[in-house]
């Protein structure tokens, strides 16, 4: 098999976006004739043309797509490298840079942050607390905790924990609803969207009439307004478990949606941060949190389970 000569690769990948010789020349800081002779000694090396020639352009043929998204692909690790050479070579290799999800973040890692210094006091944590989709390579994160399906293509993953949903309010809403069944608590002021509590209360067999009085984009937030009364939520137990460990929030009922109606929470990083030690300490620590995480221990059920499938609550 011939040899893929790479330091015609750069060039390639120049000429593949701009297809004007002379143009991709100015890009690379080159001679016109420099990169034809790279882009020729490239074809000559692997035996087939990559480019179709349109009198001054060069458009990529078949087989030239296909080679353009490899390199594209192996120059990116191979600048991922670099940086990371790079980090080592300065000493900030240690430092982790962790791209979360602001409820993640606040109802769950910052609550623990101090038992990961007290375990790794040598690596520092930087957390981007954001709901968008952090491209991690190109913005330089190591990881990212994320919920959802747990496909993010060109990232290693691992499921830390399912997130079934389940309702939750402050004591003096469990005080209102003791005793009560299920159906009543759609005569308590509801937090989130009518659709999951449907869901939510198909799981026994009510049908209720549902009129949430507020909706949040962060789950935080949510469970704070949840917390001081404003109304009762259908909270992940994960974000939750904090605050019925300390009393803030009470389950109202052990009906919980299961995460295949939901959505899990991953860890995901760049394949080459694998074997980081710094990577691999957080891997480790986060399995170790999760495991402590038990929210089947919080009391539950201050109301009863209805007694008829079919029950219609008035608002």
């Amino acid at each position: 098999m011939s040899r893929l000569p790479l330091q015609t690769l750069p060039a390639f990948q120049v000429v593949a976006r701009r297809p004007n010789l002379r143009a991709a020349a100015q890009t690379l800081h080159l001679t016109h004739s420099a990169v034809s002779q790279q882009i020729k000694q490239l074809e000559e090396q692997l035996g087939f043309a990559l480019f179709d020639r349109q009198g001054r352009r060069l458009v990529l043929n078949e087989a030239g797509l296909v080679l353009q998204a490899a390199a594209d692909e192996a120059l990116e690790r191979l600048r991922q490298g670099r940086l990371a050479a790079a980090a080592v070579a300065s000493g900030q290799a240690r430092t982790l840079r962790l791209a979360v999800l602001p409820s993640f973040a606040q109802r769950w890692l910052l609550p623990r942050i101090g038992r990961w210094q007290a375990r790794h006091p040598d690596i520092p944590i930087e957390v981007e607390a954001s709901q968008r989709l952090v491209d991690l390579q190109r913005e330089g994160f190591d990881a990212a905790l994320r919920q959802g399906s747990g496909s993010w293509p060109g990232l290693q993953v691992e499921r830390l924990i399912d997130a079934p949903l389940i309702a939750v309010g402050a004591p003096a809403a469990a005080a209102r609803l003791k005793g009560r069944g299920i159906a009543s608590l759609a005569d308590e002021r509801l937090l989130g969207t009518a659709e999951v509590w449907a869901r939510w209360f198909a799981l026994d067999g009510c049908r209720v009439t549902i009129q949430p009085v507020a909706n949040f984009n962060d789950a935080g937030l949510m469970l704070q307004a949840a917390e001081q009364d404003i109304g009762i939520a259908l909270a992940r137990e994960l974000l939750a478990d904090d605050a019925l460990a300390d009393g803030r929030l009470v389950r109202l009922s052990p009906l919980a949606l299961p995460d295949n109606t939901t959505q899990a929470y991953w860890l995901a990083y760049p394949p080459e941060q694998a074997e980081r030690p710094a990577l691999v300490a957080l891997r480790e620590w986060l399995r170790d949190e999760m495991a402590q995480t038990s929210p089947a221990t919080h009391p539950k059920a201050p109301v009863k389970p209805a007694r008829s499938g079919r029950v219609a609550a008035r608002r």
